[in-house]
């Protein structure tokens, strides 16, 4: 028979970290752990097959199940002595769920389960505490009234904030057993209320119940969210974990708390964490009451009430001896859950913790400098996509700044926006193209889709591990934490510090790095970046094939190309270089000409201007490749298009305005993709073509003492002979020049493949063309008949229905534009064996097409300037493999 239930405790365990697909990284390493011989409360996991079986049947559950779960359950009850249901000595349990990717959040948990009116009075009585058995009890009803039977949180909270008012409480620790015992009852008549039928006393029947809502939360809408944000497989499962209860709650020698290895927001080799005294876990990570730091460090000197590390220091001796052993083993660092019951010490959880790109950088940098891990490896830790946090502005200390209220620094970086205080409304302004600060007391799982949706997230309640700081840290959103001072009030959409506020609406900035908030928009400077990013990226470059070159046509964004490592210039559009000032209304006198000579008096203007850019741009890359594409648009879009603009255009230019609308009347292209353009408009008005190039030489030769490698790129051509004309119209340009100046330029002429039947006639095109760059965007276009913005209208259907596995705008088509690339590869080199390949669309930057690029043995990608080193990083991963990594501690 198929085995359902593995078990763990006492030293012994099924299972190991390698069975993490089956038990879940959850389940996995509380195996692991117990054969490390760490403290960890004994218990059963039930496997990710059980949930797939359950999703695939309607919530029944596989025959044989509940007799392994039974002799599970008696194998806890032997080790702690204990029995489930038992009014004397009764086992309380946990039920957790436990993908194999780790979700924080977003799955379901049920404390204290096995709790009714007998029980609670054994545990009274075994305890010697009434008050902590009735908040056991009352939690147990609160989680499995929200979990189980859908009873909402807040109604929850509701209850219990009439009851604290009513005493005269602030914190949940001011209540006394009697108070506990009327919340009980309260509660009970909720849950009758919302859901017509009594909360169930039966521990077997609450058992069941929690195991089933757990599976059923693996499909719920912000598991889903997240899954589909992080990339994660939605066919994975969820296992689940049933864990003796050991309680957190129970005086002030027993605490619960989150720690990790090192801190996650920098990368420091320092303890980092928080705890709470008298306290379950869930209120850590819920925000509920601020917790205490770990460390006498992170408390300052004289702390009141003071850190674990002299509130506890044998336990916390043992906590941070656990800390080495596990770090060690799992050669990374580790986020680490534990409890303290009645001053003995017992772990909880293990997992890669959650980190900043900053901290991702200096953590893999420092273990493999340390030899714990190779540089291969250390490459493999870190999602390409995750530098873009680096590489950004961040406020502008010298800026003035009307600071209002301080939190803690939850995740680091800088945003601006409008204040918005619900999840929805984040996502709706976001999608409206707004940039939002979500602003909430505390969020939850439920807020997963306006957590992605706002620019940074800001709350007044919680630490640095409590839910909106754990996210915000994965999704690399800034984040500011527990700014106490900060009133929200949710109903009137504002919030107010001292004398300052504000409203829904108003701009706001925090400083994720600080725990700054301010009022207004702050001006931002340029980042620095880290030395753990250029030491990586040292490594990086040292093993990757695929050489990385920018997108750039101004000197500014070549020079930020520069900055990041880019190795040249792989797509100059000189269209680009014709909508400023004068040249614009050069070109478009040049658009009006009526035959040659015209053409060509109003190109004169333009030459002048087109050198010099060329010129600038030659010497910021001198050394390096610049591959200039000659004019590739067609002319209508030189043109304004209202009349007004028309009107306005024709007096500026001195044309006249019937004659310029009937231009523009006679240019406009019905399907401009596909219209007169590239190499088209190269062949009809030879001498733009002629104009571009000269001026290209005459830049070349001007900077000849540190000459770049020049390659002229032809756009658009579906044949050998559209190459044939118009290479020898640069020939001839070439022989001119050579013969005014005596020097002789030295290029080569290649094209851009970006229509399907050039790509199928590469073979011959390549008998002309000494390099080709692959124009993904177009190519993309053109392969699957649609073009981008039309796509967007019905690509979230299609990827949703199965037709595309992944946006074909956003990541390469391994099936339809890929097999484009790899048949015009292998047939262009088939010709010519030293053909270069490239690419230099928008794709250029994505990493899973570089790593496309990389397998189909092109030479360079070519992205936008910022992008430059997620493909540099992309490229080297790509090269190293996919050998053993941490996917759940990436940035």
């Amino acid at each position: 028979m198929t085995r359902h239930v593995y078990r763990f405790g006492g030293g012994q365990a099924d299972g190991d970290a390698d069975m993490r697909e089956l038990l879940g990284g959850k389940g996995a390493n509380l195996a692991e752990m117990n054969g490390l011989g760490l403290p960890v409360p004994p218990g059963f996991t039930i496997t990710t097959a059980v949930c797939n079986h359950c999703q695939a049947h309607d919530g029944a559950y596989p025959e044989g199940l509940e007799q392994e779960v039974d002799g599970a359950l008696a194998a806890v009850e032997a080790m702690t002595d204990t029995a489930f249901g038992d009014p004397v000595r009764p086992l309380l349990v946990s039920v957790r769920s436990g993908a194999a990717a780790s979700m924080p959040g977003m799955l379901d948990t049920v404390l204290n389960l096995g709790l009714n009116d007998a029980t609670r009075d054994g545990l009274a009585a075994s305890s010697g505490d009434a008050r902590f058995a009735a908040d056991s009890h009352r939690r147990f009803i609160q989680m499995y009234g929200n979990v189980v039977l859908g009873v909402s949180h807040r109604a929850f909270e509701d209850v219990l904030d009439e009851v604290k008012f009513a005493k005269g409480a602030e914190l949940d620790t001011d209540l006394a057993a009697g108070d506990w015992l009327a919340v009980i009852e309260r509660y009970r008549a909720l849950v009758l209320e919302e859901t017509g039928e009594p909360f169930p006393e039966d521990p077997r029947a609450q058992l069941w119940g929690a195991v089933g809502a757990v599976f059923r939360s693996w499909g719920n809408a912000r598991a889903v969210t997240y899954r589909e944000l992080h990339g994660l497989d939605h066919a994975g499962g969820t296992a689940v974990n049933v864990q003796a209860m050991v309680f957190g709650n129970m005086g002030e020698d027993s605490c619960t708390g989150v720690a990790f290895t090192r801190d996650p927001s920098t990368g420091e080799a320092s303890y980092y964490g928080e705890f709470l005294p008298n306290a379950q876990g869930e209120d850590v990570v819920a925000g509920i009451r601020t917790p205490r730091p770990l460390t006498a460090a992170a408390a300052g000197a004289d702390a009141d009430p003071p850190p674990m590390e002299a509130a506890m220091p044998a336990v916390y001796a043992e906590l941070t001896a656990a800390f080495t052993r596990l770090e060690t083993h799992y050669r990374d660092m580790q986020d680490i859950e534990f409890t303290v019951q009645k001053g003995k010490l017992w772990i909880l959880q293990t997992r890669t913790g959650k980190r900043s790109t900053k901290a991702a950088l200096r953590i893999a940098v420092d273990l493999a400098n340390q030899g714990v891990i190779s540089r291969a490896e250390a490459i493999r830790r870190i999602e390409p996509e995750r530098l873009d946090q680096l590489l950004h502005p961040t406020l502008d200390p010298a800026a003035h700044t009307r600071v209002i209220v301080r939190g803690l620094p939850a995740s680091p970086g800088a945003a601006s926006g409008v204040a918005v205080f619900s999840a929805d409304e984040a996502e709706r302004r976001g999608s409206a193209g707004d940039d939002v600060i979500l602003v909430r007391s505390e969020t939850s799982p439920e807020d997963i889709h306006g957590m992605h949706a706002a620019r940074g997230i800001l709350t007044n309640r919680g630490g640095q591990t409590s839910h909106a700081a754990v996210v915000a840290r994965g999704m690399g959103r800034p984040c500011v934490v527990g700014a106490g001072e900060l009133v929200i009030n949710h109903d009137t959409r504002s919030a107010k510090a001292l004398s300052c506020g504000f409203a829904e609406g108003d701009l706001v900035t925090i400083d994720g790095s600080t725990g700054a908030v301010m009022l207004g928009k702050v001006p931002t400077i340029d980042p620095e970046l880290p030395e753990a990013f250029h030491e990586l990226m040292g490594w990086a470059d040292g093993i990757r094939r695929l050489r990385i070159r920018a997108n750039a046509e101004t000197p500014v964004d070549a020079e930020t190309a520069r900055r990041f490592g880019a190795e040249g210039i792989g797509l100059c559009r000189t269209e680009h270089m014709f909508f400023d000032g004068e040249r614009i209304l050069a070109m478009r006198q040049m658009i009006m000409a009526e035959n040659a000579e015209e053409r060509q008096a109003a190109l004169a203007q333009i030459a002048p201007m087109q050198r010099q850019d060329f010129v600038e741009l030659f010497r910021i890359m001198a050394g390096w490749p610049v591959t200039i594409r000659l004019l590739d648009p067609p002319l209508h879009e030189f043109l304004p298009a209202g009349p007004d603009e028309l009107g306005e255009v024709a007096a500026r230019a001195g044309l006249d305005a019937g004659a310029l609308r009937r231009r523009a009347t006679e240019l406009a292209e019905a399907n401009p993709m596909l219209g007169h353009r590239g190499a088209r408009l190269g062949i009809s008005y030879p001498e733009i073509y002629d104009m571009q190039v000269q001026a290209i030489f005459e830049a070349l030769h001007a900077t000849a003492d540190a000459p770049v490698e020049l390659e002229i790129m032809l756009p658009l051509v579906f044949s050998r002979a559209e190459v044939n004309v118009l290479r020898g119209r640069i020939a001839r340009v070439a022989e001119a020049v050579t013969a005014a100046t005596g020097w002789t330029p030295s290029y080569t002429v290649g094209t851009m493949i970006e229509l399907p039947r050039a790509a199928l006639a590469a073979g011959s095109i390549a008998e002309s063309a000494e390099f080709f760059s692959f124009g993904t965007n177009d190519l993309t276009q053109t392969t699957f008949g649609i073009s981008r913005d039309d796509a967007g209208r019905f690509l979230a259907g299609y990827l949703e229905a199965g037709i595309f596995a992944v946006d074909p705008f956003v990541s390469l088509d391994a099936e339809g534009v890929g097999e484009l690339i790899r048949t015009a590869a292998a047939r262009g080199r088939a010709t010519r064996p030293d053909l270069k390949l490239g690419i230099c669309g928008e794709h250029g930057g994505d990493p899973a097409s570089v790593a496309h690029c990389h397998d189909w043995g092109l030479d360079y990608v070519s992205c936008s300037p910022y992008r430059v080193p997620i493909a540099r990083l992309a490229a080297a991963r790509a090269a190293a493999g996919s050998g053993p990594g941490s996917p759940d501690g990436t940035a």
